[in-house]
């Protein structure tokens, strides 16, 4: 009976409120206490249920003090954005409707809305019209995905069919890499059969680039994964130049641009994603700079085909409908409808409030990194887009002022080791981030170098 929600859908929209209107005062790390407060879910399990009260009151007494606060605007790891407030009413809508976007049959309003949101995105990024697009968990499904559809593509040129022979005597596959490719990525190509030793890899220049001089020879059975935003330095690779040269060849391109892609908006960058819409695929996550919920990864290929190809499913009990079903342009058949809050950011937003919250997130990283410049750091890359790295004294004694920063609370930012250097990688991808945070941020970074470093 519907009313057998009303409670606890109340009681949850009180407690995820609350949560929301405190966690600017809140540590951005949780406490130790907190985190050892997180035993009181280690209980047997129960014969008979709890009431529904009772459990929700236990999730949030309990595990929300012990949550990583990147939902607010001082969370400066891992390349993580804060849900829009919309696209959070959105997964709750969409998690009330409980859809499987499966196709068309399974959800009408689900696969439209998916549509229109691939429409807008295309147009957004500026790729062509006929780039086929699908949702997934996040970049490494994407890339995934996107891989798979190369994978097809280029044994399809060799006259192999790899779903229906596999890869026991296929023809090799060319890859090549950065030197610096993601984790992602390398997971993806060791998922495919591809391996990850059995890869190319091009040097990088100084901010983590692919060296486009340091490109091998190309051939049509070659894949080149080009990367759209260094993990540490936000660095673009020359993706264009690499484009043009692997159309001669027949080469396929894939960017891996999870975060990065999204700076093609950005009148500041154009010349860096010139072309990009050349490349054969692309991802880009909707959970990092679009902010909306996790999880929602993008793939997007101008090669639909390819995609539908290594991704379709057909069975008899599916009615055969169009081409391009979301459960043929991706690796899952059931799944969430993250396509809604993609869909709900985009509509919020607009054209000119995504670019606006891309280019506040960059200005604030230039921000940090004049700051700390300021204190006596080391930038240690071109500030492009939103990432900083930055190092000073030792290597403990970075290490201990992140600690430092860590324990107040003020805000969080990870560790790295880049270029033969231990640092601090921040990267801005919250809506919420202010100037007034990254001030507060840069204090308590101060604080803590001279607590370490004594001057």
């Amino acid at each position: 009976m519907s009313e057998d929600y009303d409670r606890p859908l109340a009681l949850a929209h009180t407690h995820a409120t609350q949560y929301l209107r405190e966690i600017e005062n809140s540590p951005v790390y949780p406490r130790p206490d907190a985190i050892a407060a997180l035993e009181a879910f280690d209980e047997p399990l129960p014969l008979h249920g709890s009431a529904d009260q009772e459990t929700l009151d236990l999730l949030h007494g309990k595990g929300s003090a012990a949550t990583v606060a990147s939902m607010g605007s001082r969370y400066f790891g891992f390349v993580v954005g804060g849900a829009l407030p919309v696209t959070v009413g959105a997964n709750w809508i969409a998690t009330a409707w409980d859809q499987t976007p499966s196709s068309f049959i399974s959800s009408p309003t689900c696969v439209k809305l998916e549509e229109i949101a691939g429409r807008w995105l295309r147009e957004l990024l500026a790729l062509p019209e006929h780039t086929g697009v699908g949702m997934t968990t996040g970049a490494t499904m994407a890339n995934f995905t996107a891989l798979a559809a190369a994978r097809h593509a280029l044994l399809a040129r060799a006259g192999w069919n790899v779903e229906e022979q596999g890869l026991y005597g296929a023809p090799e596959i060319k890859v090549i890499v950065s030197d610096e490719v993601h984790v992602t990525v390398e997971k993806a190509l060791s998922m495919l059969g591809f391996g990850k030793k059995r890869v190319t890899r091009v040097p990088t220049d100084d901010n983590g680039a692919m060296r486009f001089d340091g490109v091998p020879g190309l051939d049509d059975m070659t894949l080149i994964c080009t990367q759209a935003g260094n993990v540490n330095s936000g660095a673009i690779d020359p993706i264009g130049a690499i484009a043009r040269k692997a159309a001669g060849a027949g080469a396929w391109v894939h960017v891996d641009g999870a975060f990065g892609l999204w700076g093609r908006l950005l009148a500041r960058r154009e010349a860096d994603f010139q072309d990009v819409e050349l490349a054969d695929s692309v991802v880009v996550d909707a959970h990092k700079w679009l902010n909306t919920p996790y999880d929602c990864g993008i793939v997007m290929t101008r090669h639909a085909e390819a995609l539908q190809g290594a991704m379709g499913t057909v069975a008899p009990y599916l009615k055969e409908e169009k081409k391009g079903e979301p459960k043929d342009m991706g690796p899952e058949f059931s799944r969430r409808a993250r396509g809604v809050e993609v869909w709900a950011a985009l509509r919020s937003l607009g054209h000119a409030g995504l670019k606006s919250m891309i280019g506040r997130c960059c200005d604030h990283a230039q921000v940090f990194a004049d700051g700390l410049r300021a204190q006596g750091f080391e930038i240690l890359n071109d500030v492009v887009l939103n990432q900083v790295v930055a190092t000073i004294g030792t290597p403990e004694q970075i290490a201990e002022i992140r600690r430092l920063v860590e324990v107040s609370g003020e805000c969080w930012f990870g560790s790295t080791f880049w270029k033969g250097w231990d640092a601090v990688r921040i990267s801005v991808s919250s809506w919420r981030t202010t100037e007034e945070d990254v001030e507060r941020s840069l204090a308590a970074i101060a604080e803590a170098r001279r607590q370490v470093m004594g001057d």
